[in-house]
């Protein structure tokens, strides 16, 4: 991209805004836009893509071609995580419309209408979030010039699920179900509070056992970073694990790659809550809220909770 090309924007007395770019010495108008934020992040998606030579044309553009486009540009300031969980939650739109050409989709309200009905409710939110997300770049990107998953009404979040808080006798009873490694990441879970993804990926140059402390990165966006505190129930936890070596991940598997959760639940957690019965649902997330409800009772500040 020339060195010269750069855009900047000015709001016209209509309220929107208008994109305004410099290449070659000359000054060239974009367009108007609803927002500021919709007019530079169009420099940045079209104007300066085609720059680089590295623009898609609309041109027969299906929605499985906008989707690798949005997932690719996306990553350059999310994490991974977060592109992967976008990515499974595009699998169902992709399964009934990858194939479909932008400029059909955009007159198919009522066709997406009815996806969105037939999706399982507590999936629906989530999944039509995702597509309504990518469809939204695909206006920015200058592919379409409506959004029918948008149109087709409204994606109202379910109510939250009950919050479900372990008492030790029932972590107990889980743990004597579980293998060694799978025993140490629900303690560990249940004693730090983190994600599933966050304590799934965690890795040995994380841990600070002088200061008691871990460094969790990457959880949203690359450069995320927050530290936690390590309990005497977390640091147990870590204790009691066998190092595999060769691997940089606290709770490697067999073949020393992250702890697959997902493989967990439906092999281990399940039929260990089972087993113990313990009432259910009974998720492995509930091991985030068991944390907060103990720090609460211990006297931990909302506040200090959320930081």
């Amino acid at each position: 991209m020339p060195a010269e090309a750069r855009g900047h924007v000015r709001k016209l007395p209509s309220g929107l805004w208008q994109l305004r770019s410099y290449r070659d010495g000359r000054r060239r108008s974009g367009g108007a836009f609803p927002t500021k934020s919709a007019a530079l992040n169009h420099f940045r998606d079209v104007v300066e893509a085609e720059l680089r030579g590295h623009a898609v044309r609309a041109y027969n553009l299906t929605l499985s071609d906008l989707v690798d486009v949005f997932l690719e540009r996306h990553g350059k300031v999310r994490s991974p995580r977060t592109i992967q969980t976008i990515r499974e939650r595009l699998r169902r739109p992709l399964d009934r419309f990858a194939d479909v050409p932008l400029s059909e989709l955009e007159s198919m309200t009522d066709e997406v209408a009815g996806f969105s009905a037939q999706l399982p409710y507590r999936y629906r939110y989530s999944v039509m979030s995702a597509f309504r997300q990518v469809l939204g770049a695909g206006i920015r990107y200058g592919y379409m010039t409506r959004n029918p998953a948008k149109a087709s009404g409204a994606n109202p979040q379910p109510p939250p699920r009950q919050i479900r808080v372990f008492p030790p006798d029932e972590l107990r009873a889980i743990c004597s179900e579980l293998d060694k490694r799978g025993a140490a990441a629900v303690r560990f879970a249940a004693a730090t509070g983190l994600r599933p993804a966050e304590w799934a990926h965690l890795e040995w140059s994380d841990v600070d056992k002088g200061r008691r402390t871990i460094n969790v990165r990457g959880t949203k966006t690359v450069r995320s970073r927050r530290e936690v505190p390590l309990a005497a129930a977390a640091l147990a936890a870590l204790d009691s694990l066998t190092v595999r070596r060769h691997s940089r991940y606290v709770f490697a598997g067999p073949k020393r790659g992250a702890f697959d959760q997902h493989n967990f639940r439906r092999r281990q957690w399940v039929p260990a809550v089972e087993s113990a019965g313990i009432p259910t649902p009974a998720r492995i997330y509930d091991l985030r809220s068991t944390f907060a409800s103990n720090a609460l009772a211990a006297g931990i500040t909302v506040y200090e909770l959320g930081l």
